[in-house]
């Protein structure tokens, strides 16, 4: 086995052949009878298991209406033109099921494809449908014919420390299959704003665009997470790096091949970081963990009997360190399954069952909840507000439902005659109809306005 003392050695080595005459400078072959320190051997295993993906996606031309006018285009001697364009894209994907032929990539690279290709490192090309992707998390699983495929062996991500070495294996700038190597820099990363769910590793091995969605493997060529974004304040690599930890990828891609999306539930509570501050606050040797600050009112965690002021130290006996590390936790949890926390309560440890819960929408955009409702943000009435129903947080002004007399305040308490008290539903009011009759409440008046 190779030895720290061969390696130095091996670095030695190369010194003096630098410093050396010329014509009797050569490259060892081996150190004390070992072969020189290679990731030769491991890449051979790995790399097969690591793909590139291109798609295509044709995007609708905005036009004038005008254009739409068949005399006005013979009028005018407008030629013709295509009402799309296709764009295409590049990335990265990693096998992990030659079996059943399932990859998985990110998101953000399959996005509204409507072609995905996939070429193999034997240089094979084959088209993959989707089988389902999760925005928040930006984890995809596309399926491919699976034959004669490898697929990369997956580790622990929870045994990964900072200092170990890695290798990151993708495509970038479409080069083709490349790697980098660096080490791993920080564990635990969140908060970055990239995505909604946020537990990324941090390394320092080259990624760059094209990399997304391939593979961070270990040195015995195990996968330890999905290469996602850099931090590049000039517009180039400079050394951060993010991967997903195979164990979330894992998990969600799991969830995704059984259901084709992932439905996340809520336990009803709102969290802040455990800081120095609050630990002596509440009088703790501790300052990791996550105070809960709410807890809503007849939600899971309420039925449960947490309270605000309670500290939670970790959730099915996976220590928490912060408030995101809770959010993660249970946003991989389906719907309706059992949760154990593991709380500080008064100086008093204590251990509290609660349900996931189905989520209740607070906020939402309108095009995700009807088309002709584009262009808005939409919430919840709250107490304070003159009535029940769904109010218009923000609108652009150059949306549908702005040009026809909608405004930010205003109150939707009806769709198609049909009562709503919440963005639920609102949402099952409008899902069955092309053109929405809403009745709206502004100040201490109302009125009927039709989307159509």
């Amino acid at each position: 086995m190779l030895t720290w003392r061969v390696f130095l050695a091996f670095l030695i080595a190369i010194a003096s052949l630098s410093i050396g005459p010329a014509a009797n400078a050569a490259w060892p072959l081996s150190i004390d009878g070992q072969a020189l320190p290679s990731l030769a051997p491991m890449l051979k295993k790995a790399t097969p298991a690591v793909v590139n993906i291109s798609t295509k996606t044709k995007i609708e031309v905005a036009e004038h209406p005008l254009m739409r006018d068949p005399f006005f285009r013979r009028f005018f001697e407008v030629p013709n033109m295509p009402r799309h364009r296709e764009t295409s894209s590049l990335g990265s994907g990693v096998i992990v099921d030659a079996r059943n032929g399932y990859i998985i990539t990110n998101n953000h690279v399959i996005d509204k494809a409507d072609q995905i290709q996939v070429t193999l490192s034997d240089a094979r090309q084959l088209s993959a449908k989707l089988i389902g992707a999760d925005p928040e998390s930006d984890v995809a699983v596309i399926k491919v014919d699976p034959k004669n495929l490898t697929e990369l062996p997956v580790s622990d991500s929870a045994q990964l420390q900072v200092g170990d070495f890695v290798v990151a294996i993708g495509n970038p700038f479409g080069l083709g299959q490349t790697v980098t190597s660096g080490i791993v820099s920080a564990l635990g990363r969140s908060g970055l704003g990239i995505e909604g769910y946020e537990d990324f590793i941090q390394t320092d091995a080259s990624i760059n665009p094209g990399n997304s969605g391939g593979a961070l493997v270990n040195l015995r060529g195990e996968l330890v997470g999905i290469n996602t974004a850099i931090l590049a304040p000039s517009g180039g690599n400079v050394g951060i790096g993010f991967a997903i930890p195979s164990n979330m990828v894992v998990n969600i891609k799991n969830t995704l091949v059984e259901h084709g999306a992932v439905k996340r539930g809520q336990l009803g509570i709102n969290l802040q970081d455990l800081n120095p501050e609050l630990a002596q606050a509440f009088s703790l040797e501790q300052s990791q963990g996550a105070v809960i600050t709410s807890v809503q009112h007849n939600s899971p965690a309420d039925k449960a009997g947490l309270e605000p002021g309670d500290i939670v130290l970790a959730i099915n006996n996976k220590p928490i360190k912060s408030s995101q590390d809770v959010r993660n936790q249970i946003g991989l949890l389906p719907i309706g399954e059992e949760v154990k926390l593991d709380i500080l309560r008064k100086g008093e440890t204590q251990t509290v069952k609660a349900e996931i819960g189905t989520p209740k929408l607070v906020q939402e955009e309108g095009q995700k909840i009807h088309p002709k409702l584009a262009g808005m943000v939409l919430g919840n009435t709250t107490p304070k507000d003159p009535a029940e129903g769904v109010k218009i947080e923000k609108m652009n002004t150059g949306s549908l439902a702005f040009q026809a007399g909608m405004r930010p305040g205003d109150i939707i308490v009806s769709v198609n005659r049909q009562e709503v008290a919440s963005l639920d539903e609102l949402k099952q009011a409008a899902s069955s109809s092309r053109e929405l009759l809403l009745n709206i409440l502004r100040g201490n008046s109302g009125f009927f306005i039709l989307l159509r």
